[in-house]
C-alpha cells in the first residue's frame, strides 16, 4: 500500500539486542501521523463520484480502474470511510458462502427475520410497502375486501441478511480524479515536521535518547 510511503520518518532507539551501541536508532514509519477526511466534505457531493464495487474487486483494482494507479489504494479506502478492510469491504460471493457457513453452520438458511411484501389496491395505488419488519403473523384487510385478511409477508434467512449486508458494502463515493493532486499536496503538507527539539528535517524526527540523558 502506498499510504505507507506517504508517512513521514522516525528515528527511535533501538532495542534490537545486536545493537552496536546505545547510540544505535532504528528508522521507522510514524504510524501516529494519521490524516483523514474532512466529515463536512462528505456533504459536498460534486466533489465525489458514486462508485458500485464490482464482484471480486479489491482496493488496488479499484484505484487502478479510477486514479489510474493501484498504488493509491489508500485513498479509495480514506474517502470511501473504510477504516477496517476486513469488516468494511464487501467479500466475493466465495468468500461470503464461506464467511456464512462458519458463522451459523446449520442455521445459515433458517429464518432470521420476516419482512411485508408490497401490496397495491386496485388502482394500483400503494397500501404497504416491502421491507418493513413485521411478525409472521401480521396481517392486513384485504384491499376491496374488507371482511378478508392478508399475511404479506416472507421469511429472510439468515444467508439472505449477510448478502444484503454485503451489497451495502458495495455502493461508496470516492474523490473525483479532478481534484486528487490537490489531496495529495495538502496531506502532504500535513504529513511534514515542524520545527521542534525532535527535528531533524521535514520528513524525519528522532526520539529522545534516555540512556544518555538519564543520570
Amino acid at each position: 500500500m502506498g499510504y505507507f510511503r506517504e508517512l513521514p520518518n522516525l528515528f527511535y532507539k533501538s532495542f534490537l539486542t545486536d545493537k552496536k551501541s546505545s547510540l544505535d536508532y532504528l528508522e521507522v514509519k510514524n504510524l501516529f501521523r494519521r490524516v483523514k477526511l474532512r466529515d463536512d466534505l462528505h456533504n459536498i457531493l460534486t466533489i465525489f463520484d458514486k462508485y458500485q464495487i464490482p464482484q471480486g474487486h479489491r482496493p488496488e483494482i479499484v484505484a487502478e480502474e479510477f486514479y489510474g494507479d493501484q498504488e493509491l489504494d489508500w485513498v479509495v479506502c480514506m474517502t470511501a470511510g473504510i477504516i477496517n478492510i476486513r469488516q468494511d469491504w464487501p467479500l466475493s460471493d466465495r468468500d461470503l458462502w464461506y464467511f456464512c457457513s462458519d458463522k451459523y453452520g446449520e442455521i445459515l438458511n433458517n429464518v432470521r427475520h420476516y419482512e411485508t411484501t408490497e401490496v397495491k389496491d386496485t388502482n394500483k395505488r400503494l397500501i404497504l410497502p416491502k421491507g418493513k419488519v413485521v411478525d409472521s403473523t401480521f396481517t392486513i384487510p384485504k384491499p376491496g375486501e374488507p371482511t378478508a385478511t392478508l399475511n404479506p409477508v416472507v421469511g429472510i434467512s439468515n444467508y439472505e441478511y449477510e448478502v444484503r449486508l454485503n451489497d451495502k458494502k458495495r455502493s461508496i463515493y470516492l474523490l473525483k480524479p479532478l481534484y486528487l493532486p490537490q489531496f495529495l499536496n495538502d496531506m502532504r503538507d500535513i504529513m511534514t515536521y515542524q520545527q521542534s527539539s525532535q527535528y531533524i528535517d521535514e520528513r524525519n524526527i528522532q526520539t529522545e535518547n534516555l540512556s544518555l540523558t538519564m543520570p
